[in-house]
């Protein structure tokens, strides 16, 4: 093997391997050009930004800013922190509309936006999650939330984005699953009245059972201070091992390990016309898909084992 140098004084060069002087220098310009393409990258986002050169739908979605923005802050504890797994993909169409419907916990609702990174990820699809009006009362919240794709609760809403063929998610539990107690951990609470299912009748697309299995364990709340709830005009204050004993740090979600399962689609087509108006109907169907999804949880939980390991 002959250095450049040996070259430079008279050495053979026939069969011999050149090391160039700046081999080191070399072996680190792949990753300079993929930091400089970050960078031009991040510097046009900026630009279109500032010009105003993006669009939204009518309902504030700003798919941009959600790529750029809100997907990589989330991935980032999708990934590291929370583990998640997906499993059933098979069962979420590639395109038209769906109704993803899942359980709801974990004192602070994360994982709605869990379910929304896995969905993006794993399947190329944007979910459009349907939030009670709480999330839109708050400025910032309700402000991030629509430009992240998605909107108040309500049928009107919901039926627009599935006649767009939109995959619109819901949590038929509200704030009684996301605030249970830690000793309710996946035991679901009463589904409303069912309106999702007259929705899914109404726009004729799947209901698609989804159970989440993880949060439950983020922030156990052992109890509720409800003078301050009053107080503050929110669903419940909760105390949990860590808050508000460590202040802040106990706002840090616990580590635990995620199981995002879908269940095979429940099809509105063999449905008569006009079901969604019969209130028999309604019920056993909301019945079936919550039974589902309770079964679900329990299965996914046994498959998952240890909450943080």
């Amino acid at each position: 093997m002959i250095n450049v140098r040996d070259l430079h004084r008279g050495g053979d060069a026939e069969g011999a391997q050149i090391i160039p002087l700046n081999a080191e220098q070399h072996d680190t310009q792949p990753e300079r050009r993929v930091v400089e393409r970050k960078i031009a990258s991040g510097l046009a986002f900026l630009r279109r930004r500032l010009s105003g050169d993006y669009e939204v739908d009518e309902f504030g979605f700003d798919p941009e800013f959600n790529d750029n923005l809100v997907m990589p802050l989330a991935r980032a504890v999708y990934e590291r922190w929370f583990r998640v797994e997906v499993r059933g993909l098979e069962n979420v169409p590639a395109e038209g509309g769906a109704l993803i419907v899942a359980n709801h916990s974990g004192t602070v609702p994360i994982d709605g936006v869990m379910l929304q990174v896995g969905l993006h990820d794993k399947a190329d699809r944007n979910l459009r999650l349907l939030g009670a009006d709480l999330v839109y009362q708050v400025p910032m919240l309700g402000h991030l939330s629509r430009k992240s794709g998605h909107t108040l609760a309500c049928q009107a809403d919901a039926a627009r984005l599935l006649g767009k063929g939109e995959l619109v998610g819901v949590f038929p539990e509200g704030f009684k699953g996301v605030g249970k107690p830690f000793s309710d951990r996946y035991k679901l609470q009463r589904f409303g009245r069912g309106g999702f299912v007259a929705t899914a009748l109404r726009a004729d697309v799947p209901i698609i059972p989804c159970a989440i299995v993880g949060a439950e364990e983020i922030y156990p709340k052992i109890a509720d201070l409800a003078p301050l709830a009053r107080l503050f005009g929110i669903p419940y204050f909760p105390v949990t091992p860590t808050f508000p004993l460590f202040g802040l740090f106990g706002l840090i979600p616990l580590p635990s390990k995620w199981i995002i399962q879908f269940g095979e689609p429940v099809s509105m087509a063999d449905f008569e016309e006009g079901a969604a108006d019969d209130p028999m109907t309604v019920f056993n169907l909301t019945d079936h898909v919550r039974e589902t999804i309770q079964q679900m949880l329990y299965d996914t939980l046994l498959r998952r084992g240890p909450a943080f390991f």
